[in-house]
């Protein structure tokens, strides 16, 4: 079990040499949103831009009163982030490293034209030169393979096992290089780092939530796996991804093409980047991709959800280090009777921000927030649904430097269906989670006190 993350510990000491302001998270107010928002969101599909009649349609299933207002949420999102929901879509719910990995290597294998990749963790380890060779293979064979990795993400991977991938073809991209004489483009911004984890097959099918490249992920958390583990050593990381077919694969593609162009690259190599879509399924979704020093549309989108929501509020998240204003969003939803529960960490790679997060407990606890810690399994899953009918996965944690600091990607999907996928793998997260009492946590040592406070003192780096 890890314990020590040395990639997170050197951001956050080389975030100490960085002598910046602390930038602040904008305020989020839903009724500026409400003046501001559209009468109906705007709904892309493959044949363009629904008219404002089909739009309000696909909205206007009647909803319990108990939930949010599908239309009314998607027009304040609209508002809020400037991006548009996408009809058409088939979303796949996806546990666990195994699972997910067969996913991607099967849609891999199957790719005909090219295959797109961005992640901030690609290890040398069994799992990493499995998918380094089978990439190498798809290159081999005519497949165009790209490749963006975080260069603090991959800080302990030798050199040659990318020069490996380059020798064959591949064309990768280092981002924000930790070496400032290895930056191009807009200087050296080293604490900025790409937090995403997206593959996309031919334009056609894409993958994203928060699973990296890693031996980490070889086994599943003992949840879900089919076999008792023997030891804490046969115990994978609990994680959540999704597979997507359909429209919204083309504004994942609008993305990874963004971020290319913006470290300065090399021009892509020519290949079939945006082929015509078709309708793959009927899920509603957005996709949100956030960039440092950007429009914090994925902030927005969830602390609006948090804020409207009516009936329950369901959160897996790896690392929590609320800023104030998700703080008392939370505390506002209890205290209006709003379910929130919240499923974090035992045991976590980065103790620092384990223990800031806990600083929150007392706050949350006193106003009816209620708390699990998963059992065994390092939790590193960010997902959230809201009213069972809000639903989103992505790389983002709730922290600060997921909001200000990382170019991260979440999904947004809409509607009852996938929202009872969701609140089946909530409830299976608090059945094998330990619920944080008040009167427990008040109890706790001194000591433990100490390292929260001195944590929290470091969260806007973490």
């Amino acid at each position: 079990m890890k314990h020590w993350n040395p990639r997170r510990a050197l951001a956050v000491v080389l975030a100490g040499w960085c002598l910046v302001a602390c930038a602040s998270l904008p305020a989020v107010d839903p009724d500026k949103a409400r003046e501001a928002a559209a009468p109906v969101p705007v709904v892309k599909s493959v044949n363009g831009e629904l008219s404002p009649a089909r739009a309000k349609a696909l909205l206007a299933k009647r909803w319990s009163k108990n939930t949010l207002d599908l239309k009314a949420q998607a027009a304040l999102e609209e508002a809020a982030t400037g991006v548009p929901l996408i009809a058409g879509n088939q979303v796949k719910l996806l546990f666990d490293g195994p699972v997910t990995m067969a996913e991607m290597m099967k849609a891999i294998e199957g790719a005909k034209n090219h295959v797109n990749f961005e992640t901030y963790i690609f290890d040398q380890d069994e799992m990493g030169d499995k998918f380094a060779d089978l990439l190498i293979a798809k290159q081999k064979a005519g497949v165009t393979v790209n490749i963006i990795y975080d260069s603090v993400g991959t800080l302990m991977v030798p050199q040659a096992f990318f020069d490996r991938m380059r020798t064959a073809g591949i064309h990768l991209v280092a981002y924000n290089p930790v070496n400032p004489a290895k930056v191009r483009g807009n200087g050296w911004k080293v604490n900025n780092r790409d937090h995403r984890k997206m593959l996309i097959v031919d334009g056609k099918i894409g993958f994203t939530g928060g699973i990296n490249i890693s031996d980490t992920y070889s086994k599943s958390s003992p949840f879900r796996s089919k076999s008792r583990p023997r030891s804490e050593k046969d115990v994978g990381w609990r994680d959540t991804h999704v597979r997507i077919e359909g429209p919204a694969v083309q504004a994942m593609q609008w993305l990874f093409i963004q971020h290319w162009t913006g470290q300065d690259s090399d021009d892509l190599r020519e290949a079939d980047y945006f082929p015509t879509p078709v309708i793959a399924g009927d899920k509603l979704m957005r996709v949100l991709g956030s960039e440092p020093g950007g429009q914090y549309e994925i902030y927005k989108a969830m602390l609006l959800a948090i804020q409207e929501s009516k009936k329950s509020i369901h959160i897996t998240c790896a690392y929590f280090v609320p800023d104030e204003q998700t703080v008392q969003a939370l505390i506002d939803a209890a205290k209006r009777g709003v379910e929130v529960r919240i499923v974090l960490p035992s045991v976590s790679d980065s103790g620092m921000v384990f223990h800031a997060g806990r600083a929150f407990y007392d706050r949350l606890l006193e106003a009816g927030v209620q708390i699990y810690e998963l059992k065994l399994a390092v939790l590193h899953a960010k997902t959230m649904v809201i009213d069972g009918v809000w639903s989103t996965v992505g790389s983002a944690n709730i922290d600060r430097r997921s909001f200000q600091h990382n170019a991260e990607v979440n999904v947004i999907v809409l509607g009852d269906a996938f929202g009872k996928e969701m609140e089946s793998a909530f409830r299976d997260d608090v059945k094998n989670s330990k619920e944080v009492t008040l009167a427990a946590w008040r109890d706790r040592p001194v000591v433990t006190r100490v390292k929260e406070w001195a944590s929290k003192v470091w969260d806007y780096w973490l």
